[in-house]
Formats: structure tokens, C-alpha cells, sequence
């Protein structure tokens, strides 16, 4: 089995809960050295519970520094020394405060990569940025749940976790450049960004996004969930080639160009849902899937991880999901979550 491919890339990560800390999960997966540098008390997802801060902090090391002491910067001084990146999740003000910046380290090393992870950007100011915030803020919300109903928000950390592998996009293009630096991202620049083809719809066509029934897309018809006789189906036709095979079973005429069915989209919609009402979700998916249609019965956590347990790995005494990233030759070393300054106590004072 090969080495992973960071194998030798040595990370510095301080920060906390989530952005921050996934981004640097995913490079120790693939065989970075990661060193989460702790306060005294530590990162605050350990507060939270052993199973949370698990779930961001698998296979790293954990010094205990206190950064607002002359002993703290020195020594914080040293591990930037032999290290290829920091990254970094505090308010801009404490990102300076603490010397957390490429300008700060790089009289230790002029090759590092200094990533500042935030909610609005370094030289934005601290305002209070968590996951929920941003996604409201950046119109996500809005755009989530039903038309007649209130927006809602994801039921995951889709802004954190968005941004987190953003930064580690980021990080990981400054050293394959040979440059150190300082690289920017934020929490509302990442879900801006995400909002691609909405925002260029807006931008260029003057379209404002909307609320659409079940999620459906603003472009593709039919391309939502469905209620059908037993749980929701979703079903994603993105081409006429699917269409064709779907009319097919489901015994629909007409309709045979995206363009009419988009023309037409609530009699096409309509037709759809009378048929889909005739079976149960389980049941079109094992229909629909052999013919190459894009579908799928609405699961439950529990359940998608019941169907899929090659993606849960053992890190220490955790059951967790695997990274996502699978390179040819290589297997992840799942390594224990580390315990607060398992790998560099903060010195006793005296």
C-alpha cells in the first residue's frame, strides 16, 4: 500500500468546532501531519461531546499552548518553523492578536502557507458569523423550503462544511505553487460562490430566485421530490433521454423536450405526481434505477449508513464516516481523536 499522497506535508490548524477543524481532517486522511495547536481549555467542540469533536478531529496531534504568552509565541514560532501551512478559525482580531498571519510568521518561515478561515473575510471585522447566520445572509435560506412556508436551513452545517474544504482547496494550491502566503476564504464568499448558476441567473437575466415546491429546480422539469403511495421519491430528469425512459414506465405521453415540459411544468408535474402516487418510493427506485433514470427513495440518516457501511471506518474507540477522497493505492490510517496536549502539554507556570 502506498503512502498518502500528503504523506510529508506537515499542517499547524488552531482553531475550533467545525469550518476549520473538517478542512484539516480531510488533509490528515490523506496523510498531512496535521498538529491542532489547543488553548488551555481547548478546542470548544470538545464541549460539546467526545462524538462531535471525534467527527472533525480523527488522526491529528494536539499541543496546548497559551498564544497570549511570550512562551506561547515562541513556541508557536518553532512549529511554523518546520511546517509547510497553518490554518486558522478565530475572529480576524484574534487571528492578528494571536500572530496567526503570513506577515506575523513569516520571519520563521517565508514559505509558509497561512490560511485564515472567517465568516466575512480578514480585513472584514469580527462580526458574529456562525453556519445558520451565513446561510441566511447569503439568501440559502431563502431559497430553502417550501414557497408557502418559512425558510428554512439544511439539516447539516452546510455552510462550515463548505468553507472548510474551500480553505483546504486554497492551502493546498499556495504550496503546490512553492509560494508562502497568506490565503482568504470566508464563510460568505464559499456560499455565495455556491449559489452559482442562481446568482448568474439574477446577474444576467434579471431572474430572482424563488422558493419552489419540494425543491424543485428552476431549470429542469420534472426535477424534485415526489410524494408517492409511501415516502418521498426523488427524481431528477435532466434530459430527454431520461424522460423517455421514464414516460415510458410510467406510461406519460407527450412531453418529449425540456423545453416543453418546462413551458408546461405544473400539467407536467401534475401528471407525474398522479403516477408516482400509484406505487411506493422503494418501489419506483427499483423501477427506475435499471433504466438509468436518476432517482432515489427518500432515506433517514440511519438508513443511508445501513446501505452503505464501506463508508463508516474505525478511528480509536469512534465509529465514523471515512473520507470521501479514495486515491488508488492507498488506505487512510484512521488514528484516535488526540486528547487535549496529547503530543505537547502547556508549560506549568511557575
Amino acid at each position: 500500500m502506498s503512502a498518502g499522497p500528503l504523506e510529508g506535508i506537515k499542517i499547524l490548524e488552531v482553531g475550533h468546532i467545525l469550518a476549520g477543524p473538517y478542512a484539516t481532517m480531510m488533509l490528515a486522511d490523506l496523510g498531512a501531519e496535521v498538529t491542532k495547536v489547543e488553548p488551555p481549555t481547548g478546542d470548544l467542540s470538545r464541549q460539546v461531546s467526545d462524538a462531535y469533536f471525534a467527527s472533525l478531529n480523527r488522526g491529528k496531534r494536539s499541543i496546548c499552548l497559551d498564544l497570549g504568552t511570550d512562551e506561547g509565541q515562541r513556541r508557536l514560532g518553532e512549529l511554523a518553523a518546520e511546517s509547510h501551512a497553518l490554518l486558522v478559525n478565530l475572529k480576524p482580531s484574534a487571528i492578528r492578536k494571536y500572530g496567526l498571519t503570513y506577515d506575523a510568521l513569516r520571519k520563521w518561515n517565508d514559505k509558509i502557507v497561512c490560511v485564515a478561515l472567517t465568516g466575512y473575510g480578514l480585513d472584514s471585522g469580527d462580526d458574529p458569523a456562525f453556519d445558520y447566520v451565513i446561510q441566511a445572509l447569503t439568501g440559502v435560506a431563502s431559497l430553502t423550503g417550501d414557497p408557502d412556508g418559512p425558510p428554512t436551513l439544511p439539516g447539516y452545517s452546510a455552510a462550515d462544511n463548505s468553507t472548510g474544504l474551500t480553505a483546504a482547496l486554497g492551502l493546498l494550491a499556495q504550496i503546490v505553487s512553492g509560494r508562502g502566503g497568506q490565503v482568504d476564504v470566508s464563510l460568505r464568499d464559499v456560499m455565495l460562490s455556491q449559489l452559482n448558476y442562481r446568482a448568474s441567473a439574477y446577474l444576467n437575466e434579471g431572474t430572482e430566485p424563488r422558493r419552489m415546491l419540494h425543491g424543485a429546480h428552476s431549470y429542469y422539469v420534472p426535477a424534485q421530490l415526489f410524494p408517492t403511495s409511501e415516502g418521498y421519491l426523488a427524481l431528477f430528469v435532466t434530459h430527454d433521454g431520461f424522460w423517455r425512459s421514464f414516460a415510458k414506465e410510467a406510461g406519460i405521453d407527450g412531453f418529449t423536450t425540456m423545453a416543453e415540459r418546462a413551458r408546461n411544468r405544473d400539467e407536467v408535474l401534475a401528471a407525474v405526481t398522479a403516477v408516482l402516487a400509484t406505487d411506493t418510493a422503494a418501489g419506483w427506485e427499483a423501477r427506475l434505477r435499471p433504466l438509468g433514470v436518476p432517482s432515489a427513495a427518500v432515506r433517514s440518516l440511519p438508513e443511508a449508513l445501513a446501505e452503505t457501511p464501506e463508508s463508516v471506518v474505525t478511528a480509536g474507540d469512534f465509529r465514523l464516516v471515512g473520507s470521501p477522497v479514495k486515491v488508488a493505492g492507498y488506505e487512510p490510517q484512521y488514528g484516535a481523536p488526540p486528547r487535549l496536549g496529547e503530543h505537547g502539554a502547556l508549560p506549568a507556570r511557575s
